[in-house]
């Protein structure tokens, strides 16, 4: 059986969302240890997120298909000193999911898989809220300093990366939680 390009990025992915998804979770404790509990559940619901990406990547190619392997996770860090080093963290992750997500778009359209092309656009799109989102609560968290609960305080006024349901996601293998 020969592999694509794209579904063997596709399938690296898939480690590379669950192990995303595990560092959030080790953020929101961070987070939830230091009686934070607005920025615990926005990580908390940020690890959810990633795992529901990895499902859906993990759907798509059964219904395309193709070899699934549920895979282990990398290493996650859970030792910070300050607010701002787990969302730069978090902010460094998005940004590298995004490089991530452009090369498999470019995988799919270079092996002439239009169904795969089709599929990471929604990647792509939510990539650039993912990046944005990060990049205001890092601003914030900078501007706050040491007063931690002034990002407390914002995150309970606005709703940094909270847009709700997407009816436009694909679909999740096992459903979204």
């Amino acid at each position: 059986m020969i592999v694509s390009r794209f579904a063997s990025l596709l399938q690296e992915q898939v480690r590379h969302e669950f192990t995303a998804s595990q560092q959030y979770a080790a953020l929101a404790v961070w987070f939830d240890s230091r009686d934070l509990p607005q920025m615990a559940t926005r990580f908390y619901r940020q690890a959810v997120e990633e795992r529901t990406h990895a499902m859906m990547m993990i759907r798509y190619m059964l219904d395309r298909d193709l070899h699934v392997e549920v895979p282990g996770v990398g290493d996650v860090r859970n030792d910070f000193t300050a607010v701002t080093e787990p969302v730069a963290l978090a902010l460094a992750q998005e940004e590298q999911v995004t490089r991530q997500i452009e090369a498999l778009f470019r995988a799919a359209r270079e092996d002439g898989d239009v169904l795969g092309e089709q599929f990471m656009l929604w990647f792509i799109k939510e990539q650039v809220e993912e990046v944005a989102s990060m990049k205001t609560l890092l601003a914030i968290a900078e501007r706050a300093g040491n007063d931690w609960f002034q990002i407390e305080n914002y995150l309970a006024r606005e709703t940094v990366g909270d847009a709700g349901v997407d009816p436009s996601a694909p679909e999740a293998a096992g459903g979204a939680l």
